[in-house]
């Protein structure tokens, strides 16, 4: 894999496709494109998966709840994506009990309920993993001690996926990578280029990195850019009103001991309804999602206090005896989901009621836009965006000679090329022993396989030439320095933030948000990257700006 660095050397004069947008609807596009034989190019603002990528609730799932609205096939679209993408990622995508619990007066009874659990099976055509099951109370208490008994009528138990959601998109975009597509992160679209007859023709990119700007020429332009979409349309030429209404999730991480849970447990909000979950995240346990308008600047949304309290108020109203209070939340996360803004007509509509469907728009100039839709689905909408670039491509006579269907579906990402049959994790570990001949303890083995899939092999080839790198990057952590040089030289991280927060989620779990690290870790970046003790510096304050706005709501206590 080319760094970071090598690849903004490696942009072409011209291309097919530049794909502008680094999320996971960029990364299935770069990587569709790709696969198809078309010349193309992703450009990337910031760190792939900066944005909604790597800030979503990390599941892929069917969306059980759209069964209410009669939105069948958004259900069926979801559940047949995500049976997709666990073959696509067996090692990032993992299979997670949902435990739905029903009590007295709710809106809809144990038997709907049980009744919308064999829908969700049907059009998933009974291929989830695992078939649903309903609960007496009884069993609940044994498999989920701590939840409210009070009231309860059931519990039915049925199956959708957890996932590293920024792994996935980085793991999409290096796919790409390998079958010939180009993706910079750290490369800012300034402005698009346009022909005389108005047609958009190409893009100016800076390189954040060094400020030096390059013209890059293409045939189709794509706008894959999530909730900066609107902004992007601006560069188009001007709008009547604007494509998204965005809304606000936030997350809240606990200690596993404060919130223990066995399932990923359904909760209704007491005061709205809302549907929230309580999540197990090994060590840790996470609640979220709320749902709430946002008229600010994507990437500076944060948690409130009175989001973070209307999580503790749900977590605290279902779990009587395992209250957590404000000091137990170790780190939050925020992040916008582009959705599409209602028609006017529709009138006043709720956030959580707005549509998750995904639509592409094609402007007077040419310029492609892809917006809204959800995780789970992203490999379909990329493939119906290349679709309709090809089109366009066919149209102007300048689609190359020999391109093909792609397929997407049919191969695996880089981490799952080998991956067992049989979903072993510990096999892999085994493995990793074998080749790294080094003193790591079987945890931080099965740590590297959870994240890396098969690439955790090439990982501990680096611990097997320099035992230096086994040493952990927190004392107590799996984390190993490995990571830091691995995410260098494989993964195209260029800054802290990137190894901290999207190639180790240290930023999300430790105590601290790996505060103490920073140093250690940035120094070894340096040595890697050609930093100066200036470039140093600027990257700790920049991560330690990342951790405070993670914290930026203690400041209204």
């Amino acid at each position: 894999m080319p760094t970071r660095e090598e690849m903004w050397d490696k942009v072409p004069e011209q291309v097919d496709v530049i794909v502008i947008g680094g999320g996971i609807t960029g990364a299935g596009i770069v990587r569709d494109a790709a696969r198809r034989g078309l010349r193309v190019v992703l450009f990337e603002q910031n760190d792939i998966a900066y944005g909604t990528s790597s800030r979503s609730s990390k599941l892929i799932h069917g969306g059980l709840r759209y069964l209410e609205s009669y939105e069948f096939s958004l259900v069926f679209e979801s559940v047949s994506e995500r049976r997709v993408v666990m073959d696509l990622a067996p090692h990032l995508v993992n299979p997670l009990a949902f435990l739905f619990p029903v009590y007295q007066g709710a809106r809809k009874s144990l038997r709907m309920i049980s009744a919308g659990m064999w829908l969700y099976d049907g059009l998933a055509l009974f291929r989830s993993p695992k078939r649903h099951r309903t609960l007496k109370p009884v069993e609940v208490a044994k498999e989920e001690p701590l939840l409210k008994q009070e009231g309860l009528q059931g519990a039915p138990v049925y199956y959708d996926c957890s996932t590293d959601d920024a792994r996935l998109t980085l793991e999409t975009i290096i796919d790409a990578i390998q079958n010939g597509g180009v993706a910079v992160s750290w490369a800012r679209v300034e402005a698009l280029t346009k022909t005389d007859q108005g047609r958009v023709s190409g893009v100016v990119v800076k390189n954040v990195r060094d400020g030096s700007l390059r013209e890059v020429k293409a045939h189709t332009v794509i706008n894959a850019t999530g909730p900066w979409t609107d902004e992007v349309l601006a560069m188009s030429g001007a709008r009547k009103g604007k494509v998204l209404r965005p809304t606000k999730g936030i997350h809240i991480v606990v200690e596993r001991e404060k919130l223990p849970v066995e399932h990923a447990v359904v909760l209704f909000h007491p005061t709205d309804k809302r549907v929230l979950f309580a999540l197990p995240w090994g060590e840790r346990t996470y609640v979220g999602t709320t749902d709430t308008d946002y008229d600010g600047v994507p990437g500076e949304e944060a948690a409130t206090l009175e989001d973070v309290d209307y999580l503790i108020a749900a977590a605290n109203y279902y779990f009587p005896t395992k209250q957590i209070a404000r000091d137990d939340v170790i780190s939050t996360w925020a992040g916008l989901r582009p959705l599409i803004a209602p028609e006017p007509e529709v009138g006043e509509m709720a956030e959580s009621q707005v549509s998750r469907e995904h639509q592409i728009m094609i402007g007077e100039d040419g310029l492609i836009t892809i917006a809204g839709g959800k995780l789970t689905t992203y490999r379909k909408m990329a493939k119906e965006c290349v679709d309709v670039a090809v089109n366009l491509l066919k149209l102007s006579g300048e689609l190359p000679e020999e391109i093909h269907s792609g397929q997407t579906f049919k191969f695996p990402l880089p981490g799952a090329v080998g991956w067992p049959e049989d979903d072993d994790h510990q096999k892999v570990a085994d493995e990793l022993g074998l080749v790294c001949e080094c003193d790591l303890s079987d945890e931080v083995r099965l740590h590297l396989v959870d994240t890396y899939g098969m690439r955790a092999l090439e990982l501990a080839k680096l611990c097997a030439a320099d035992s230096s790198l086994i040493e952990a990057i927190i004392p107590g952590r799996v984390e190993i320095m490995a990571q830091v040089d691995f995410g260098v030289r494989e993964e195209l991280a260029a800054s802290l933030c990137d190894i901290m927060v999207r190639r180790t989620q240290i930023f999300f779990r430790d105590s601290r948000q790996g505060l103490g690290s920073a140093e250690k870790v940035a120094s070894r970046m340096a040595q890697l990257i050609g930093w100066s003790d200036e470039e140093k510096q600027k990257q700790i304050d920049d991560y330690k700006a990342q951790v405070a706005l993670s914290q930026r709501w203690r400041e209204e206590l």
